[in-house]
């Protein structure tokens, strides 16, 4: 590994398996079991072809490479965010209707829900 004062510049971490967008997506539907629905857009003009990093710099100088696949690491990410989100003691309020200050307290909601 590199010492510190040695590494300068951009150092891409990710994970060099090349996957479509979609695929993400709908393991997050399946994963949270959503009931979301895909819309698809326009491509923006300059958005990549690839979204493969190349992280031969970082195993290089840092010694680093991805230990977790992707299935796994939205899991873990979903499931903290779940237990973060039914953590919260604070309450959410909702108007009753526009014209009033009447409010009812709702439980904030789970990632699951959403």
């Amino acid at each position: 590994m590199a010492p510190r004062a040695e590494v300068t510049g951009p150092v891409n971490v990710g994970n060099p398996a090349e996957f479509s967008m979609l695929e993400p997506v709908k393991m997050v539907i399946d994963l949270t079991g959503s009931h979301s629905r895909i819309v698809h857009r326009p491509r923006p003009e300059d958005d990549p072809e690839q979204r493969r990093p190349d992280i031969s710099r970082a195993q290089e100088l840092l010694d680093w490479k991805p230990r977790t696949m992707l299935k796994e690491g939205l899991a873990s990410t979903i499931a903290y965010f779940d237990k973060l989100l039914s953590d919260q003691k604070l309450e959410t309020r909702i108007p009753v209707c526009a014209r009033s200050d009447a409010s009812i307290a709702v439980a904030p909601p789970s990632i699951k829900s959403l």
